[in-house]
């Protein structure tokens, strides 16, 4: 199953542009979706979710007209947005019982074997009779993977999922994903760049509701490979160095800007050639450098 995006577009009441014509072909796998806050990937998250109405354009799951049909999106798909809520003092299984239920689950034997399997899954079946409301945030975000999961989806979306996760518990969300991802779509929506490399082979970069780039990850490092340099600069230098050079980005290493730049020709003047990674290419995107 294939999901084809074609000439989305949406604009909302403030006159905002969230996302201005943009088309996607995504097949069985992980596919990151990276770009910086208000780029439009909320937006189109929550337009193939279901849960806003695009202006124009086509998008389809399938033979399932995503825009239109949006009864048969629901009962195929597994939504994890950035923040969800859940009721007080009710414990992971009553939940999830609760959900299967609503999603057409009312065969009370398939439903505690389906309940057991995906607690297990994520992690959690020794915490299954604690309430949802007093887990951990790492503990929540696998929860929410156990409630996408209901039904076998054949299209999983997760939005910002590892934002304030610890390490560890970024590790265990990303081995859960993968695995996700041999089966079925799997849309991952990030601003961290790590995320999508770390997990995804096809990928699009957006920014102010336009798609910039879509290919494969490696296809994007290619298309700056040899070209970046990187030099550690003094703070008071750095102004003449972002009018002179094409800046990338700049962070602080040892309490001095390291600034990464991008040339078509070999730089001296202390310049050397560092080896090009996706968020050289994710910013290099957004500066409309390459």
């Amino acid at each position: 199953m294939k999901l084809s995006i074609t000439d989305l577009n949406k604009q909302y009441g403030n006159g905002v542009i969230a996302l201005n014509q943009v088309s996607l072909e995504i097949d069985k796998g992980m596919f990151g979706l990276l770009g910086p806050n208000g780029a439009g990937k909320s937006s189109l998250m929550r337009t193939l979710a279901t849960l806003q109405e695009a202006d124009s354009g086509t998008a389809y799951l399938g033979e399932i007209n995503v825009l239109q049909d949006k009864d048969a999106v629901r009962k195929v798909l597994g939504y994890l947005p950035q923040e969800f809520g859940v009721y007080p003092r009710t414990s992971a299984t009553d939940l999830l019982h609760h959900l299967a239920i609503l999603k057409g689950f009312d065969q009370t034997k398939e439903r505690k074997e389906m309940v057991d399997y995906l607690l297990q899954k994520v992690n959690l079946f020794e915490h299954r009779k604690k309430a949802v409301s007093s887990y951990s945030g790492g503990m929540r975000q696998r929860f929410g993977i156990a409630q996408c999961l209901i039904g076998s989806p054949k299209l999983v979306i997760v939005d910002e999922p590892t934002a304030g996760l610890d390490p560890g518990e970024r590790n265990r969300f990303y081995n859960i994903l993968a695995e996700i991802g041999e089966q079925t779509i799997v849309i991952l929506s990030t601003h961290i760049v790590q995320d999508v490399r770390e997990l995804c082979t096809n990928m699009a970069i957006m920014d102010k509701g336009q798609v910039l780039y879509k290919g494969t990850t490696d296809e994007a490092l290619y298309q700056i490979k040899g070209r970046v340099f990187e030099k550690r600069v003094n703070k008071e230098d750095l102004p003449y160095y972002q009018k002179e050079f094409q800046l990338i980005s700049n962070k602080l290493v040892g309490g001095k800007p390291q600034i990464h730049v991008f040339s078509e020709v070999p730089l001296n003047s202390g310049f050397v050639q560092a080896e090009e990674t996706l968020e050289d290419v994710f910013f290099a995107k957004l500066n409309a450098l390459v």
